[in-house]
């Protein structure tokens, strides 16, 4: 196996506005998609009563489940492979603790920076404030039997020791069984990303006797991206079903009641998508932010018309290859860890939602309870499942901790999906940032290691 010496980033890659073969690029159909079946779920909605709406839903359904079953069927090879091989590829196992460290370091600096604009957000807007008593009982009512599910996994939430302990899998293939739909009783994906890495520095440190293992997880790595190249031809029609049921189902009503609520969390989602990442690409990488936004926009609209960072993992990898000109062994790394553990708009979104209740139930939190959101917000965004709903067990436990009831989580059900496309995209945005800094790292470490020290 040949590894590659880490490329320079290129700051311009100018793409055509057709592809060769005369089609609109792929980002341009699936925004599209998305439009059409936003407006179509509208429409369905507003005359739910006149159509057999059920019928439609159950087509459009089962054609969104279609991509997604498409791209979760090779989620777990392509990680373990990604993953292994790109700890394999890193080769010296100092520059793999490097890179990991610097992974940490920024995952830590943009998760602080996010949930703390969410809750500066919060208080300035006071969201919680403008919902009157009359749609928080409304609210409650409708939504109370949603929250039962949600209270059981919070029940079943594991001590911190536990939990550390549990990235430990003590049986690997068990993790992976539960590991894409979040229903693992241990650590799931942080779990099977364990086993990875793990793999990964056992074949650098064993490289004579395992070239056939290398070259079979190159050629799982390999499949699984065909796989993920055949799901993308079906992605702008599949996405547009998946949102046509999402709009067809709730209809304009729930965010009308929340729309302050929402606005707060778009708004703080903005402002760290658009001003701290712009800051982080300009002083870390030396990108171009609005090339970068534009390049990797493949990866947003996945994200948000799947609203799972899993299922758009694949497509990252994509982006960040042929799109952003990233070592291979750097995204590999980072994207494939980050999709689990650098979870900015998860994190940004748990902070608002604990303060807009602790709002509606009138529950004034001191500076020394918010600080505590900050740092469980962090860490709850760490463990979150990269599917969709996968924070609402974790938001009741942060609840809890600062003495907000845990079933007002009802309050925001409705809304949540629309929320949860949105934090989906800066989530995804996050860890090709990330990705992309830290890259940015190695090659000039590589070339101050390389240019000989002037005369």
């Amino acid at each position: 196996m040949t590894t590659d010496a880490p490329q320079v980033p290129q700051t311009h890659s100018e793409p055509p506005a057709k592809n060769e073969n005369g089609r609109l690029p792929l980002h341009t159909r699936i925004l599209i998609g998305l439009v059409i079946g936003a407006v179509l779920g509208g429409i369905a909605n507003y005359f739910s009563e006149h159509l057999d709406l059920g019928k439609v839903l159950e087509v459009t359904d089962t054609i969104g489940r279609v991509f997604l079953r498409l791209v979760f069927m090779v989620v777990l090879p392509l990680v373990i492979s990604a993953l292994a091989l790109g700890v394999l590829e890193l080769g010296d196992l100092r520059r793999l603790g490097r890179v990991g460290a610097r992974t940490l370091i920024f995952t830590l600096i943009l998760s602080a920076s996010s949930v703390a604009i969410g809750l500066g957000i919060v208080n300035l807007i006071n969201p919680g404030g403008r919902l009157s008593d009359e749609q928080r009982s409304q609210l409650l009512a409708q939504y109370a039997k949603d929250v039962a599910s949600a209270e059981k996994k919070a029940d079943e939430a594991k001590s911190l020791a536990n939990t550390l302990l549990d990235i430990i899998p003590e049986n690997p293939l068990q993790e992976m069984a539960g590991a894409v739909d979040g229903s693992s009783k241990g650590n799931g994906m942080l779990a099977v990303m364990f086993f990875a890495l793990m793999l990964g520095v056992a074949l650098a440190m064993t490289p004579e006797r395992t070239g056939t293992l290398v070259s079979f997880l190159e050629g799982t790595f390999d499949v699984s991206m065909t796989v993920i190249g055949i799901a993308m031809r079906l992605a702008p029609y599949c996405v547009a079903c998946l949102v046509f049921g999402i709009t067809a189902r709730q209809g304009p009503d729930v965010l009308v009641t929340l729309f302050w609520f929402v606005a707060t969390v778009v708004v703080g989602l903005a402002l760290q998508m658009f001003v701290v990442y712009s800051l982080v690409l300009l002083g870390v990488a030396r990108r171009n932010p609005w090339q970068f936004f534009r390049d990797i926009s493949d990866a947003a609209l996945t994200a948000f018309g799947t609203s799972s960072s899993n299922a758009t993992l694949p497509i990252s990898l994509r982006v960040a290859r042929e799109k952003l000109r990233l070592p291979p062994e750097i995204s590999r790394f980072v994207l494939t860890v980050g999709a689990t553990g650098n979870q900015n708009g998860t994190a940004l979104y748990e902070g608002v939602v604990v303060l807009f209740l602790a709002q509606v139930f009138n529950q004034d939190l001191t500076f020394a309870q918010q600080i505590k959101v900050v740092l469980m917000s962090i860490l709850a965004g760490v463990g979150t499942a990269g599917v969709p709903g996968g924070s609402i067990p974790l938001i009741m436990i942060v609840l809890r901790s600062v003495n907000v009831p845990p079933e007002g989580i009802a309050i925001i059900l409705g809304v949540d999906r629309l929320c949860d496309m949105c934090r989906t995209v800066l989530n995804v945005t996050g860890d090709l940032v990330l990705a992309t800094c830290v890259a940015g790292e190695e090659t000039a470490d590589v070339t101050a290691a390389t240019v000989p020290p002037a005369a």
